[in-house]
């Protein structure tokens, strides 16, 4: 035994007779004695170890890395000052490398008033030599290249909503910079596995085996093997061909067996997707070509990226969710046109790729009970589910009012304008509400009021296009409709005439003024004016959307030639 302070005594004497490594520490951790046991495991004199604080010198992660103090579970059972006992820890050995340790630490008197810890020790791997090499990635990447890399990963995947595209930036970002091959397992809807892509690396390009992707067999609730684990967010293993040369357990040990033998894998890292709330899949990297295997050193590096890429495709899949809400909301939101005898009606509604499939641009046509025909288009602030909601919520009480008010169009806006703040989300919103009615001579009259919004388009079948902007006032949800009186205006409608009511994704452009996209608008609808009215619709949306940013609703009628 040896000893830094002699006056320890009989008691530091009694570590010899232990048949494990034991040392004492201080209250600041400084090793006072320690046994031979320990020097002979620790692979070090007592001169190298007296007198040092035990932690800085001895306790390392599983890779050789020095450990954090609040990463220690010694260090914090040190500091609690009652006996311990713990696993699956690792002690620096003299040459480099680590050794795994059991260990026990328990209160030890000193002599006088003082007291100390006792720690005493063993190889927890019977089978490990004295000292183990620390792992060595296998992939030789500098600590600034494992951020960067880290970084792109980032930046990439999550810049994109699209889960299909996420895996395909994923499997670039990876091939061939560390694998041969990429596998891509996702659980898809009812906990279904699905193989999302299976990629090697052909030199600078990428091969897919479309052969070995698509659905695969369900996750096995007890399998110890390696793909079955991550499935379950278990773990992070290590594997090779040799995993699957047994019985197979499940489906998915089949299905593995047919990769490695296919692909050539002969080393492979799985790690886990982990969502926010649920394990989303699992990431293989596999080396067939390139010599050597994964280690556990590989390890941290890949789980870092697998935490990006499941965060990238769990906001994909809730934006996808959202989408299909959006589109089932939508289709029982926007109504179906009247059928109205002498006139042509037709609608469109485009959202806005980025959006949630659904926002606040909505439409409207029904029938009046003294026969005229109603029509609205209106804009509500907002692109989202919200402010689809308070549409819907504002054409209700359109509605109301209108069958209610009937005419003239302007009482029936400056009523909507009252209820909209006590009886709606809505903050503010755009909206033209016109009646179209035939007069005695069977032609037919638009009678309408604006609150802000765009001014329809008449467009004669001569090809004359212009806007109607009269009858326009304040937007509704201002608070100021006291102060004012919303006005009514009255045009004919030729015959065969094309009237286009519009939201403002129509006309805007990043950088450019309303009055050219408007111009822009009149210059298609006058080109278009011998067109069917469902042709007329589909080509001036395609010829005037700008850049398709915003969602766009379309309301078009023509009367009879």
């Amino acid at each position: 035994m040896q000893a830094r302070d002699a006056s320890l005594g009989p008691a530091a004497s009694a570590l010899e007779f232990i048949g494990s490594g034991a040392y004492v520490v201080d209250k600041a951790g400084r090793i006072l004695a320690v046994n031979s046991a320990a020097l002979r495991l620790l692979g070090r004199s007592a001169g190298n170890v007296l007198g040092q604080d035990a932690h800085e010198l001895l306790h390392r992660g599983a890779h050789g890395r020095p450990l954090a103090a609040a990463q220690c579970g010694m260090r914090q059972a040190f500091h609690s000052g009652r006996a311990a006992q713990g696993d699956q820890e690792f002690f620096a050995h003299g040459d480099g490398s680590v050794i795994p340790v059991s260990w026990l630490i328990t209160p030890y008197e000193l002599g006088g008033q003082e007291t100390g810890t006792l720690v005493i020790f063993h190889c927890s791997d019977p089978s490990a030599p004295a000292g183990r090499p620390a792992d060595r990635p296998a992939v030789p990447l500098t600590e600034v290249e494992r951020l960067a890399l880290l970084a792109e990963t980032t930046t990439r995947l999550t810049s994109t909503l699209d889960a299909d595209e996420a895996v395909r930036r994923l499997t670039d970002l990876l091939l061939p910079r560390l694998a041969d091959w990429v596998v891509v397992d996702l659980i898809v809807e009812r906990d279904e596995v699905w193989r999302k892509a299976v990629v090697r690396a052909d030199g600078t390009a990428l091969e897919h085996r479309t052969d070995l992707e698509g659905p695969m067999p369900p996750i096995p609730e007890e399998s110890p093997m390696p793909l079955s684990r991550a499935l379950r967010g278990v773990t992070s293993t290590l594997a090779g061909p040799e995993n699957y040369r047994g019985a197979p357990d499940s489906g998915i040990a089949v299905e593995q067996r047919r990769l490695f033998e296919a692909t050539g894998i002969h080393s492979a890292a799985i790690v886990p997707l982990r969502g926010a709330r649920d394990v989303l899949g699992a990431l293989t990297l596999g080396r067939s070509t390139t010599p050597g295997n994964y280690t556990d050193s590989d390890i941290p590096l890949f789980e870092d990226i697998g935490r990006r890429a499941a965060l990238a495709l769990d906001n994909a899949r809730l934006y996808q969710r959202q989408r299909a809400v959006a589109e089932t909301m939508q289709k029982h939101l926007l109504p179906q046109m009247p059928q109205v005898q002498g006139l042509e009606m037709t609608v469109r509604y485009l959202p806005a790729p980025d959006a949630s499939q659904v926002g606040g641009d909505w439409y409207d046509a029904f029938t009046l009970p003294d026969g005229a025909i109603a029509v609205a288009i209106g804009d509500v602030v907002g692109h989202d589910l919200e402010a689809a909601a308070g549409m819907a919520q504002m054409r209700n009480i359109l509605r109301a009012y209108a069958w209610s008010q009937q005419r003239p169009a302007s009482r029936v806006v400056a009523h909507l304008d009252e209820a909209i703040q006590p009886l709606t989300d809505v903050t503010m919103a755009t909206l033209v509400f016109a009646r179209l009615a035939q007069t005695t001579d069977n032609t037919w009259e638009l009678t309408w009021t604006n609150a802000g919004h765009p001014p329809p388009l008449l467009v004669t079948r001569d090809g004359l296009a212009d806007y109607l902007t009269d009858g326009h006032g304040l937007l509704l949800g201002t608070g100021l409709r006291q102060h004012t009186t919303r006005p009514d205006a009255v045009a004919k409608l030729p015959p065969g005439s094309t009237l286009v009511l519009y939201t403002d994704g129509l006309i805007e452009t990043p950088g450019c003024s309303l009055d050219d996209g408007m111009d822009r608008l009149r210059q298609h609808a006058a080109a278009l004016a011998h067109r069917p009215l469902a042709s007329f619709t589909d080509q001036l949306l395609h010829r005037a959307r700008p850049t398709g940013h915003d969602d766009v609703a379309l309301l078009a009628v023509r009367t009879p030639r």
